[in-house]
């Protein structure tokens, strides 16, 4: 009878990182599935979904302003009750790695603070560091002596796709440390779809294998197929997108005029933002 009681179930916040480029019907459903899930285990609550849209100096080709996806973001999610929108990582005016935007939001529970930065993002591993943020930290853990039986902050975990996991393949594009921490301390949250191939990459990454109990691997029975960049072709080509986004994103895409061929060249022939930074700090 314990699991029936909501008090005692863990606390979960859904983080997506990531173009949304735009941001499409695809994206949405990421969240609706990832809670399925959570909820059908018993163990856990989830409470909110956060979408981080990357900022500018990313660097993709084709990636638009991050004033536009995160307008359009915040329009996709205006009439849901529990995904909403955040602007912390896009308003950077450098890259941040998806690990240093985890942190951020771990940090933000721990402690809602406006005044909360960059610096408060302080890896999960090492309490031991004296920061002025330090005492916060551990202000929430009072909560465990009125109800032992829940987890007093919310776990931040990382929803994507199963394209984002196998990214980590990908040389120089993640930091392995990086890698580690998010899957050690955060957790992911993998939306595959049946018969894919995810839990054989998860073998062949001993990083992953070590910490395969704290990726939750959800699979997508009614598959969805919607993604950014066939978006983006069908709108260079005059073709309809409704349907496959909000019509509310539909409707400002169309307004602005968002997507057109000289937009897709946008930073053609620049290299990615990670690889460019992982590629210089290993010649270091």
């Amino acid at each position: 009878m314990a699991m029936e009681d909501p008090d005692k179930k863990t606390e979960v916040v859904l983080l997506a990182c990531g173009s949304f480029n735009p941001i499409t019907n695809m994206h949405l459903r990421l969240f609706e599935l990832a809670k399925d899930y959570f909820h059908e285990t018993g163990k856990y609550k989830v409470i909110k979904g956060i979408i981080s849209p990357v900022g500018d100096a990313y660097k993709k080709k084709g990636l638009i302003s991050a004033n536009h996806r995160v307008t359009m973001a915040k329009l996709a999610t205006k009439n849901s009750d529990w995904v909403e929108v955040d602007d912390w990582e896009s308003s950077q005016s450098e890259w941040l790695e998806t690990l240093k935007v985890l942190r951020y939001h771990h940090q933000k529970l721990l402690s809602p603070d406006p005044a909360n930065s960059l610096q408060n993002a302080i890896p999960l591993t090492k309490p031991g560091r004296k920061r002025k943020q330090e005492p916060n930290r551990h202000d929430p853990v009072k909560k465990k002596n009125r109800c032992p039986d829940i987890k007093s902050v919310p776990q931040v975990k990382l929803l994507c796709g199963s394209d984002m996991l196998e990214s980590f393949g990908i040389p120089n594009l993640w930091k392995l440390e990086d890698i580690a921490e998010i899957v050690k301390n955060h957790g992911l949250v993998c939306i595959s779809r049946a018969g894919n191939n995810v839990q054989k990459f998860i073998y062949e990454s001993d990083i992953l294998w070590r910490h395969k109990n704290n990726i939750h691997l959800v699979e997508e029975w009614i598959t969805n197929d919607i993604s950014s960049t066939k978006i983006r072709r069908a709108l260079r080509r005059g073709q309809s997108i409704r349907y496959l986004v909000p019509d509310v994103v539909q409707a400002y895409i169309e307004k602005n005029n968002l997507y057109s061929p000289e937009s897709e060249e946008r930073n053609a022939g620049v290299v990615l933002a990670p690889l460019q930074k992982h590629a210089s700090d290993s010649k270091n």
